[in-house]
């Protein structure tokens, strides 16, 4: 226990001291793990859950609260001309509490099942939370390998516009050709600078979520745990925390419904208690009451009450109406329930294209490798030969395009495959636990560098 105990003031002093750390810098890099977890211990609709949850609690306590005497204390004192109004009480203390009501069980069931519910929407919120920063630090991670391998773009085609300048100076290109150099360079900054807004944006909306605003946060590459295979999700599943969570406010407004129809013709008991302090000294009371003179200036009393409601229009009103308020939840939750199903269906159905995808921009870009290879192998063993084809450095540096523009793709595919995983985690309650999968730095493709 005290081992536990020293783990969680490690883990709460670790946390405080990456946060002064952020706060001190205008930059910093963070891992996913602590991105989550500060994003869940400071995001405002964590926190609103969390009062939702302290209101239902509130709640269930005051349906139980009906059980336990009410205690109130009045008192005053004046005087009073000619016939009394009422006992001549100066100080009373008086006690109510419910002893028997048909509708009260019912009412604590549905405060129950709201509480309940109340815990559901916390997880349902924790885990949007959670997917929100785990989807913005995957897109800020691929953003900030796309902008490397941009960089690297750009400077292989600056390096070609040169080169096909060169050639078109001594006759061998043509115009054509460097317009069309120049062009390629034009669109990779193009490419670039919407690259280096995107990761501006995910940077600030990250920082955000973690509730250190202002701060430019930068993504661990290897702090991101290996994506599960596509073959462990399946089509079923359990209903997210959310679909639970309206079922169970459906249920709560069934509960007070039924309640409230079983109210006429049933007795209702109550037990209470006074006690009352008399003086007559300043009022016309033993005028009137000439026997109460010598008793006692104590009352006390003990009684129970008994109530059967005959009629009451405005009650029954009510009662239906609270009738249709809990059909009409129960309605809702299920067309959440088969959203959420055919949603689900359909993401899992979209991950064996994203799959494939993906497999395809591998392959892809492993061609592009590949006759980079043979690019710069050719280069090397035909460079003197008049008899073999020869190939220029323009050729070199279209290759090493064409390579870098594949691995791009790539990366594009990739993200889009990890949106979904992270989903369809989310969605089969999976996401928590890959979040606590410690992570492997999974291969990444060769950055080959421009020559100089």
């Amino acid at each position: 226990m005290r081992k536990r105990t020293m783990r969680g003031l490690w883990s709460k002093a670790a946390g405080a001291g990456l946060a002064m750390s952020l706060c001190a810098g205008a930059s910093a890099q963070m891992s996913l793990t602590s991105a989550v977890d500060l994003a869940l211990r400071s995001s405002p609709k964590v926190q609103a859950a969390q009062a939702d949850v302290d209101k239902a609690h509130a709640a269930l306590a005051q349906a139980h609260d009906a059980y336990i005497p009410s205690i109130v204390a009045d008192g005053g004192y004046g005087n009073g001309l000619g016939p009394p109004s009422g006992l001549p009480t100066v100080f009373s203390l008086s006690s109510q509490s419910l002893l028997f009501n048909f509708s009260q069980q019912d009412n604590v069931r549905a405060a129950a099942s709201g509480l309940q519910a109340a815990n559901l929407a916390v997880k349902e919120v924790r885990n949007q939370i959670a997917e929100d920063v785990a989807i913005t630090y995957l897109d800020l991670d691929n953003a900030q390998q796309r902008q490397a391998a941009m960089n690297q773009e750009y400077e292989i085609a600056t390096h070609l516009v040169g080169i096909v300048q060169d050639r078109l100076a001594v006759g061998q290109d043509t115009q054509l050709e460097s317009l069309r150099a120049q062009r390629t360079v034009l669109l990779i900054r193009q490419e670039k600078r919407h690259t280096d807004n995107e990761i501006a944006t995910l940077s600030d909306h990250l920082s955000r979520l973690v509730g250190l605003p202002g701060n430019q946060l930068t993504a661990i590459s290897v702090s991101i745990p290996a994506m599960p295979a596509i073959s462990s999700f399946t089509d079923n599943g359990p209903d997210s925390f959310g679909i639970q969570s309206a079922f169970l406010n459906a249920k709560s407004k069934q509960e007070v419904a039924f309640g409230e129809s079983r109210y006429r013709f049933r007795p209702q008991l109550s037990l209470g208690a006074n006690y009352s302090y008399l003086d007559t000294s300043e009022h016309d009371f033993l005028t009137y009451y000439p026997t109460f003179k010598g008793k006692s200036s104590n009352d006390a009393s003990v009684y129970i009450q008994i109530q059967v409601p005959i009629f009451d229009r405005a009650h029954d009103d009510h009662a239906r109406e609270s009738e249709a308020e809990a059909r009409r939840a129960r309605f809702e939750a299920e067309n959440q329930r088969n959203q959420f199903l055919e949603g689900r269906l359909k993401l899992r159905r979209s991950l064996d294209e994203l799959s494939d995808s993906y497999a395809l921009a591998g392959i892809d870009r492993d061609i592009a490798q590949e006759q980079l290879d043979s690019t710069l192998v050719q280069l090397r063993a035909n460079a003197g030969d008049p008899n073999k084809p020869q190939l220029t450095p323009k050729d070199e540096q279209n290759a090493r395009l064409q390579e870098r523009q594949k691995f791009i793709d790539l990366l594009d595919t990739q993200v889009q495959l990890s949106r979904a995983q992270i989903n369809l985690m989310r969605q089969t309650g999976q996401l928590d636990g890959w979040l606590k999968t410690v992570p492997s730095p999974p291969p990444s493709a060769t950055l080959t560098p421009a020559p100089r």
